[in-house]
């Protein structure tokens, strides 16, 4: 029976991984077709391998242009919720009364307030800043990093939180001792020590960053601000979809993720798993 099982279960999983591996085979092997063949079958082979498709689709979304910007989104957005959400992560572990109890569950209960009941208000509220203090919020890359904050930072501090119960607060008391200040304490002593978790969460806000659409389409109105998911709406238009070069367009999209994903997918598990139960 135990064989039986191995066998039934290893069946399921190759299924599972076929469901859903289905849409990535699907989006490549289309990219690399013809309007005339993808229509003809959207799960056949191509006849050729010819990058052609991919050329125009770079040239279409400006592909260079809204690398740069996904990039520099991305990367000025993690780093922000690292320094930030660590911080306040250390500060709420070692103060532990009842206002830093208070605030650590308010952080927690925003992550159950989906996005889409707040994006409207958002919007408005952005604009009044801008209207009224002059600051730049919207259609403005540090607009939308500030906006990526907020709505990040939260799980960042819920899982630093987890692990900084982890870390000997006899290390810290030492450091001070040899005349250490607080600031030196936390960057020399504490946040080498959350190496780990420091990875996971900038793993998952990388990956939920590069591939956000919603935020993004409501902040930036500029072509030359737009990140590669928005690039690939030019794609989609309101009567017709170039679904070969859409198709090239969001292969090239995922490839950076992808490949990012691949050189520390081993971090990941770890660490949510280590600031889980400690």
């Amino acid at each position: 029976m135990k064989q039986i099982g191995k066998y039934v279960s290893e069946i399921l999983l190759v299924v599972l991984a076929v469901a859903f591996l289905s849409p990535v085979y699907i989006m490549v092997v289309n990219s690399f077709k013809n309007r005339a063949e993808l229509y003809q079958s959207a799960l056949a082979l191509p006849s050729s391998l010819s990058f052609q498709y991919y050329a125009q689709a770079m040239d279409k979304m400006n592909f260079l242009t809204a690398f740069r910007n996904s990039l520099f989104v991305t990367v000025v957005s993690v780093l922000f919720i690292v320094i930030l959400s660590s911080m306040t992560a250390w500060m709420l572990v070692r103060t532990n009364n009842r206002l830093s109890q208070i605030i650590f569950m308010t952080l927690v209960a925003t992550m159950l307030i989906p996005f889409q009941t707040l994006m409207m208000p958002l919007m408005q509220v952005m604009d009044f800043i801008r209207t009224n203090f002059h600051i730049p919020m919207l259609n403005t890359h540090g607009g939308l990093i500030y906006m990526n904050v907020g709505f990040n930072a939260s799980m960042a501090v819920f899982l630093y939180h987890g692990f900084m119960k982890s870390v000997p607060i006899a290390l810290e008391e030492a450091a001070t001792l040899d005349g250490c200040s607080k600031f030196g304490v936390f960057w020399r002593i504490v946040f080498p020590l959350l190496k780990t978790i420091t990875v996971t969460i900038a793993i998952l806000d990388v990956i939920a960053l590069w591939n956000d659409y919603l935020l993004p389409s409501l902040t930036l109105a500029d072509k030359g601000l737009r990140t590669i998911p928005l690039s690939t709406f030019y794609f989609f238009g309101e009567f017709t979809i170039v679904w070969n070069l859409a198709m090239a367009g969001l292969t090239l999209t995922v490839i950076p993720v992808v490949i990012f994903y691949v050189f520390s997918q081993k971090y990941i598990i770890k660490g949510i798993a280590a600031g889980a139960v400690k």
